[in-house]
């Protein structure tokens, strides 16, 4: 498995990331160290995290995912230096008191706080990618459709000084490279003209949703990203689980439905957008479509990312070492351009339920 270069930056992974949010949630510490252990043997060599996780997120759980990590760094010492390490800084609350009290901004000085707490939990010097989880700008996000001017976060940090605060930290030797998450186009315009016009830290990625459930990312953000030379990571390429197949004869709660699985176990998961009809009816499509080309769901489903041009690298999130298995398993699997054509078709009847 070749690495990929992640923007304009010095930082080179594979193109299969694992993603970490359930650390502390549905995954316990002993089963998190074991998973982050086998993807290094398995020779994925990119881990992502984020100081809110775990998810769904709660304030008994709030940067524990972070220590779990820092724990295994603790004693597995020799890990560090064989890993590009991503961690996130929570934007705005978003109704979560227990993100810096429940503010509405993120300043220069939530920023550096924030990177200094992520480096003391996680047992690092440096963190090779950070990234802003999500705007501090009001946009369409986390299953959002449109954008309103009305609800503009009037007093909100700007871009320049985000950049800026990220600037100290590059400088300090804290952190290697930047990223963003949840962005639009516009966004990312403003970042890269804003970075090269004074002469700060560049951005490297936008970590978006993205996948058969998901796809405006291809509606004009990916041109963005191709033409200023940023890579998309995509999360949650599964779809909460929805892609796999688990779903398939029993819905999200009916009889026989996984319970110890997030949209099982979580009602919370349920309200957004991976709980929304069209979500499941258009994950059956897909993966009814995969069997009958011989596939199962979930290669289907990480084919899909993990072969389109768009993608640097794919963020996958596992509870178990099976899980990570398939997972990785799946790399390599091609997909015809009939079947292309299919998924095509079936997006457009069922146009991005889960967006």
């Amino acid at each position: 498995m070749k690495t990929v270069q992640l923007g304009s930056s010095d930082l080179h992974v594979t193109p299969i990331c694992l993603g970490t949010m359930v650390f502390g949630e549905q995954v316990d510490e002993p089963t998190s160290h074991a998973i982050l252990s086998h993807s290094l043997e398995r020779g994925i060599n990119f881990i992502d995290t984020a100081e809110m996780y775990a998810v769904p997120p709660r304030a008994e759980t709030f940067n524990l995912t972070e220590k779990i990590i820092g724990n295994w760094i603790k004693k597995n010492p020799t890990a560090r230096e064989k890993l590009v390490i991503a961690t996130k800084v929570a934007g705005p609350s978003r109704g979560m008191p227990w993100v810096r009290n429940g503010s509405s901004n993120l300043t220069a000085e939530d920023i550096i706080a924030a990177c200094e707490g992520s480096l003391k939990r996680m047992n690092i010097e440096t963190i090779d990618l950070y990234q802003i989880h999500w705007p501090v700008r009001h946009v369409p996000m986390f299953g959002g459709m449109y954008y309103d001017p009305k609800n503009e976060n009037v007093g909100g940090s700007s871009i320049e000084v985000q950049l800026r605060a990220m600037d100290t930290l590059v400088k300090a030797g804290k952190v290697r490279a930047i990223g963003l998450s949840n962005e639009t186009p516009y966004g990312v315009h403003e970042f890269v003209r804003l970075a090269e016009q004074h002469g700060l830290p560049r951005i490297a990625t936008v970590q978006n949703n993205y996948g058969l459930l998901s796809r405006t990312v291809e509606n004009g953000l990916d041109e963005t990203l191709h033409r200023l030379g940023v890579s998309l990571l995509p999360y949650s390429p599964l779809a909460f689980g929805l892609l796999t197949g688990k779903y398939d004869e029993t819905g999200l709660t009916g009889e026989g439905a996984p319970k110890d699985a997030r949209l099982g176990k979580f009602e919370s998961t349920r309200k957004q957008r991976w709980g929304r009809p069209d979500a499941l009816k258009a994950a059956r499509r897909y993966n009814a479509l995969a069997k009958e080309h011989g596939l199962t769901p979930t290669q289907l489903a990480l084919a899909f990312c993990y072969t389109k041009w768009q993608v640097a690298s794919t963020i996958i999130g596992v509870r178990t070492l099976e899980q990570l298995d398939e997972n990785i398993n799946a790399w390599g699997t091609t997909l015809s351009p009939e079947l292309l054509t299919q998924i095509d078709a079936i997006r457009w009847e069922i146009r991005d339920p889960a967006v």
